[in-house]
């Protein structure tokens, strides 16, 4: 069974963008994109430099239309059994699977984005991956520091959020057996109290949305499980830019589903990773350039199941 993953922000890089606009139709796709949404994706997803990049109301909607245009690279990937995002990937996932076209997905992306980095602007902060260490050891001691565990990736990964104050005393008291802390390319404290004011915006964008059902089994950030309803997959979105993401309980759900391949979309590599040493032997396959879409569409031939 094939998994479909969508990566979050910190993924971007100068220039990801460049090489997938060489495909058939991918450059004017992006320039309809970029027209609807009123941000030149093109131009941030190759000539814009790191910082300008890292800002949250440019980052996210980059992020989901790469995902969008890769996926559609790949072609059918209606054979895949599951499908998330981690979360701004839970956007483009909603999009994989039906719940949103993607002028709305890329509509309700960019709302996020400027109302979160509205949000982060009240107080510096920021978000630092742990390496190492164990959850009932690691989670009490940032709570201790003031911070929220606002990312339980699995694989001995945690992201922890708060102010730059907070994140410095960490980086200067790390927990037991975390070796290191790494600043993450994020402008904020994401899915914490801090962006609490992003929800009403959200919530009011989303109150306009046209939604479908999933096709495809969606599973959720909030708590790992499959999503029945496109009513609940949007709440859940809405809901989810203030909450922790719980991307280990996502990945105990693929596993109970069955999963034995995962292909992440472009910019593929945060999740693969994760995946290679939380879910042993399951294939995995990361789109950072369409050079990756041979050994993706492989994977597909060999894990999904054609309609009859």
């Amino acid at each position: 069974m094939l998994v479909l993953v969508a990566p979050g922000q910190g993924a971007q890089t100068p220039g990801f963008l460049t090489p997938w606009l060489d495909l058939p139709g991918a450059a004017d796709r992006v320039a309809a994109w970029s027209d609807a949404i009123g941000l030149d994706l093109v131009h941030y997803g190759t000539k814009a430099d790191e910082d300008a990049i890292r800002d949250t109301a440019v980052a996210q909607p980059l992020l989901v239309a790469a995902g969008l245009l890769s996926a559609a690279a790949l072609g059918d990937v209606n054979g895949a059994g599951a499908v998330a995002g981690h979360s701004v990937g839970e956007i483009t996932a909603a999009a994989f699977a039906g719940v949103l076209d993607d002028t709305a997905a890329l509509g309700f992306v960019r709302t996020r984005g400027l109302a979160m980095a509205e949000a982060a602007a009240v107080t510096e902060t920021g978000m630092s991956a742990l390496l190492g260490g164990e959850p009932e050891v690691t989670v009490p001691h940032l709570e201790k520091l003031g911070l929220t565990p606002a990312n339980v990736n699995g694989a001995g990964q945690i992201v922890a959020a708060g102010t730059m104050e907070q994140l410095a005393a960490l980086e200067a008291d790390k927990p037991e057996g975390v070796r290191r802390v790494v600043p993450l390319k994020v402008a904020g404290a994401f899915h914490t109290h801090h962006m609490a004011p992003a929800v009403a915006t959200l919530q009011k964008a989303a109150d306009g949305l046209t939604v479908a059902d999933p096709t495809v089994t969606y599973v959720s950030n909030k708590d790992g499980q499959p999503v029945a309803t496109g009513a609940d997959v949007v709440a859940r979105l809405v809901g989810q830019v203030a909450n922790p993401v719980r991307w280990d309980l996502c990945m105990e759900t693929f596993q109970r589903l069955g999963a034995t391949a995962l292909i992440e979309v472009c910019p593929g590599g945060t999740l693969t990773g994760i995946a290679k040493r939380a879910l042993k032997g399951v294939k995995t396959v990361a789109l950072k350039t369409p050079d990756d879409l041979e050994a993706a569409r492989a994977l597909i031939a060999e894990h999904t199941t054609p309609a009859v």
